[in-house]
């Protein structure tokens, strides 16, 4: 089976609706992947419109390349950098954000990336191979109390400080190098096991979203999405776990309220500070049918908010 025909995309038309795609807007696809919302955004854009679609993975960039569409700019860097890469690009606001956050298909799939404990491969996990530290090199370094902390904050590990000490331990008789020795030892220490997960499934998870700075990168992307979309532009986000979407709920939300004046202020209700975000829907998640056809997707939640007249 091809690469290409691992990855589904979740929630396609529901990601790309959200976005009210106007056909001369600019939009971004901060999460390119393999395609699937760029390709659909491309399908609703005109010939005036525009797409910047980032992704850290060299491999999703090239598979970009090959669409050939003029009305598509590629950006290989993290997300986080949108701001830079849109004064690069000339481009003030846009119309329409969308990120689909997480580990694609074929990453996964690809037993090279090191991302899953169903192939023996080298301890990689990042998402730019081309730049950064591996995660076979942080635990060679890191202490038990490192270790702790990232399996405990990013995978919400019960067992935390067991598996570090586990870690610690067989780094005596060499390096953690591969998938297959991470997963062993894991599955040695974590006795109770999840319905239906394998013991490893939270310490790779931590460990990918650790050496990836996944969690810091949204929460940094965040506030420059709003202050670079226009009035009546739609920010979108796809969450894949609860440590992702708490960043985002919280995030909306706030956005959402007017700022907090301290009390018995003399302020009418129609002088409040309008806030910079409303709120569009409820959050969506993939329907029954889309679970099925796609196992991956159940977790997956979408947030929506549109930016208001409110100054940045």
């Amino acid at each position: 089976m091809s690469e290409k025909a691992l990855h589904i995309t979740v929630l396609l038309q529901e990601g790309v609706d959200a976005l009210a795609i106007r056909p001369d807007g600019i939009y971004v696809d901060c999460t390119f992947g393999r395609g699937g919302h760029s390709r659909e955004i491309l399908a609703r854009l005109g010939p005036a419109g525009r797409l910047i679609a980032f992704d850290r993975d060299l491999v999703a960039i090239a598979a970009g390349r090959e669409m050939n569409d003029d009305r598509l700019t590629l950006v290989h860097a993290p997300f986080s950098d949108l701001d830079v890469e849109l004064e690069q690009l000339g481009i003030e606001l846009v119309d329409g954000v969308l990120m689909d956050l997480g580990v694609s298909s074929p990453q996964l799939d690809d037993g090279a990336r090191g991302m899953s404990f169903r192939f023996d491969a080298p301890l990689d996990m990042r998402m730019d191979t081309s730049r950064g530290q591996t995660v076979a090199d942080w635990l060679a370094d890191a202490s038990v109390a490192q270790i702790t902390e990232v399996l405990r904050d990013y995978g919400e590990e019960r067992f935390a400080y067991a598996i570090a000490k586990a870690i610690a331990a067989a780094r005596t008789g060499g390096a953690v190098e591969t998938t297959g020795q991470l997963a062993a030892i894991v599955e040695k220490t974590v006795r109770t096991r999840e319905p239906g997960k394998h013991p490893a499934t939270r310490s790779f998870q931590a460990l990918r979203i650790f050496i990836n700075q996944e969690l810091e990168e949204l929460t940094q992307v965040l506030p420059v999405c709003v202050r670079r979309l226009r009035t009546g532009g739609r920010l979108a986000v796809i969450s894949f776990h609860s440590l992702e979407d708490r960043i985002v709920k919280r995030f909306m939300r706030d956005g959402s309220r007017p700022p907090q004046l301290p009390a018995r202020l003399p302020v009418r209700a129609a002088d409040m500070p309008k806030p910079p975000l409303v709120l569009v829907g409820k959050a969506v998640h993939p329907g029954d049918e889309e679970v099925a056809h796609n196992p991956r997707s159940r977790s997956a939640v979408m947030r929506v908010a549109e930016r208001t007249e409110a100054a940045a």
